[in-house]
Order: C-alpha cells, then structure tokens, then sequence
C-alpha cells in the first residue's frame, strides 16, 4: 500500500527537490507552502497521513507551532527537515514529539531512509508477498519459501525499486539513481546486478515469474 507524505516547506526548489524524489521512491505526497493550508488539509482527514516533513521557518506560522497543532490532532510521524540545526531546536523539537530531526542540507536519499526508520518504528511499513517471494522493506529483508535470501545493498534497493514500480517498465538510468550508483555507471553494471539478483530469487529471465526484460527500456516487475 503506497504511504502518503505531507510536506510543509516554503522553498520551491526544496519543496520540489523532496516531492520529486519521495514520488521516485514510491511515496504519495501533499506539499504545502502555507502551513495554514496545510493544517487545513490536515484537519479533513488526519489519517490520511503517514508521515510529516516539516520545515521550522514558515510564512505566518513558527514549524514548532505548527508541530504542536499536528499532534494535539492526531499522532502522526513527524521529521523535522530544517537549517535551524543546533542542539537547542533538536532538543525543543524532540521535546514536542518529532519523531526525527534532519539538519539542512542532507541527501535526499537520507531522507527516505529516516522515513523508512520511522514507519518501521510506527509499524507502518508492510511486507509483499508474490507467489514464494516476500519482500519486508521496513527491515530490508526477502525470504523465498520462508528461506532468508541474502541480497547485497544494490540489490535490495533495484529489488525495492522495481516492486514500487509493479507493473510499469523502468528504464536502467532510473535504476542507477535508485541504488545511489555513480551517473556514470555502465548499464552492463545494471544488468549484472539484475542478474545476480535473479539468481538469488530464483527467477528464471526465459520464463519471469517477478522481472521481466523490457526490450529497449529496461526491466519491469510483474509478480
């Protein structure tokens, strides 16, 4: 089930930095400048939400004030995303119950790994399950017939990846940036990787039960 993010950050370039790469990885997200809209938005259904980012140096309203009204409604994840980082805004805002707090600027990638961090601690995130396949991505662990598969760190990342985008062919310029690797990786590299991690799921590429090759594009999930 896709998770949806509310995003309250003034900067554009930020705003749309974050919801580019959340969408990338699968997120839904509501993005707001205005924290009172937000709060607006917020109030029609406050379950709707999953997770907070949060910015502290808002238009009209203080990011802590808007804290406080979030979790007076509802107790929702909350991650801080501000340039305020000294100790004394980290400890006011664990204080007031933000759940994680990141210091501006970070890589974006840190950004879902505290998101993912967070779920998990909620008990939000969900395992997958395709035919022998199950997928944890909270705790990053697969099984195939309730055997543990040992995938390496690309690979979970191309495996979480592809299943984010069931269904829909990705191309291996999409796949680089999914696994943090180098812009200028061979797509051979991406391929190899695919291969190996084939291999350890025990799909076979003539006759795919979960990725399938999409000639000239690059590869899809269909289990």
């Amino acid at each position: 089930m896709t998770k949806t993010v509310l995003l309250i950050e003034d900067d554009p370039q930020m705003r749309r930095l974050i919801c580019d790469y959340l969408t990338e990885f699968g997120y839904d997200v509501e993005a707001f400048e205005d924290p009172r809209e937000a709060l607006d938005r917020f109030d029609r259904n406050p379950r709707a939400f999953d997770v907070v980012i949060l910015d502290l140096m808002l238009p009209h309203m203080d990011g802590f004030d808007v804290c406080k009204k979030i979790k007076e409604r509802h107790d929702v994840p909350i991650i801080i995303s501000s340039a305020r980082g000294d100790i004394g805004n980290k400890i006011h805002g664990f204080e007031l119950g933000v759940d994680d707090y990141l210091a501006k600027p970070y890589e974006p990638r840190e950004l879902i790994l505290r998101i993912e961090a967070v779920l998990r601690r909620q008990g939000r995130s969900e395992k997958f399950q395709v035919g022998d396949l199950t997928i944890d991505p909270a705790n990053r662990e697969v099984t195939v017939e309730d055997f543990t598969v040992s995938l390496t760190p690309i690979e979970m990342d191309l495996l979480l990846y592809l299943l984010q985008k069931r269904g829909h062919a990705v191309s291996r310029e999409q796949l680089i940036q999914a696994a943090s690797l180098p812009p200028d990786t061979r797509n051979r590299t991406i391929d190899m990787h695919i291969s190996n991690l084939r291999h350890k799921i025990g799909d076979d590429p003539k006759n795919p039960k979960y990725i399938r090759s999409q000639w000239g594009i690059g590869y899809k999930f269909i289990g």
